[in-house]
């Protein structure tokens, strides 16, 4: 497709993963509400597990990328020096910390005060996990990488998707959850990616080296970015429209919603691959 999805175990990998941290901060904190509520924290619970059948998936994903299970072990021999072993570890800690919440919390073994202080740390870690993927993407070899919207894109794709699949499980685990405010944040967070995209795609025109321009490495690179605006604007208004029609969304359109974010998203990460440029000789202007 000339967007970068011969690396498509990178792209399902990074942009799954994002959006299972941002999954896992809305409804963790749809169950922290609940504390009085014990009937419905464990239907949260239950509806969580769908959270690390995706990060599953994501691992898998990356897995496929290195090769073999025994690469991304030795990949973690660089610990703290080597931008890779610190996201692979990282993203092990997020999956830990959350997989060992969940787990206890679905067996009723952790008094609420503990769980509630595991699960933030559990939100803290993925944060930092997500971070940790932007590192891996930052050298300076690679002038269309080595820029803010590296960081930017990345935490936009959490502030996108996750708040749409935290809903997705919120409402199949039957609780009240309206949600307004995170539809908000993934509204604010797409008008970000309308600016962001303009503003790096004129910013393309002044990154070359002595024989390649980087407009040139995807020529159809608006057709592309439109299509993904498209497929963003309409999974975040099966999202959006009901709530603004004062009604709860159901969750045929929540999950086609995100089906939709997550199509968008794909695409701009698959750009992001595509525009990998080693130069040697850079040149920004």
């Amino acid at each position: 497709m000339g967007s970068g999805w011969q690396e498509w175990p990178l792209v399902l990998f990074t942009v799954l993963g994002q959006s299972v941290v941002g999954g896992l901060i809305v409804t963790g904190l749809g169950w922290i509400a609940f504390d009085n509520n014990p009937a419905a924290q464990r239907r949260v619970v239950r509806s969580m597990f769908f959270l690390w059948v995706i990060m599953g998936l994501a691992f898998v994903a990356s897995v496929l990328h290195l090769g073999s299970p025994w690469r991304a072990l030795n990949s973690l021999n660089r610990l703290g020096q080597s931008a890779l072993s610190n996201e692979i570890a990282s993203g092990s800690l997020f999956f830990a910390i959350g997989g060992f919440w969940w787990l206890l919390s679905f067996l009723h073994k952790l008094p609420e005060a503990v769980a509630k202080f595991v699960l933030l740390l559990s939100m803290v870690a993925g944060l930092f996990f997500v971070w940790a993927m932007t590192r891996v993407y930052q050298i300076d070899t690679v002038p269309t990488w080595h820029t803010g919207y590296t960081t930017l894109s990345f935490f936009l794709t959490v502030a996108l998707t996750g708040p749409v699949l935290g809903a997705v499980l919120l409402r199949q685990a039957n609780v009240s959850f309206s949600g307004s405010r995170f539809a908000t944040l993934s509204i604010i967070a797409l008008l970000v990616v309308f600016v962001a995209s303009f503003a790096q795609a004129l910013s393309l025109a002044g990154i070359h080296s002595s024989v390649q321009q980087a407009t040139n490495l995807l020529p159809h690179y608006a057709q592309w970015q439109t299509a993904r605006m498209v497929l963003l604007v309409s999974g975040l208004g099966c999202w959006a429209c009901p709530l603004v029609r004062r009604k709860n969304p159901s969750l045929p359109a929540l999950l086609s919603g995100w089906v939709l974010v997550i199509l968008g998203e794909l695409i701009g990460r698959g750009l992001f691959y595509g525009l990998h440029m080693t130069v040697g000789m850079a040149v920004a202007s």
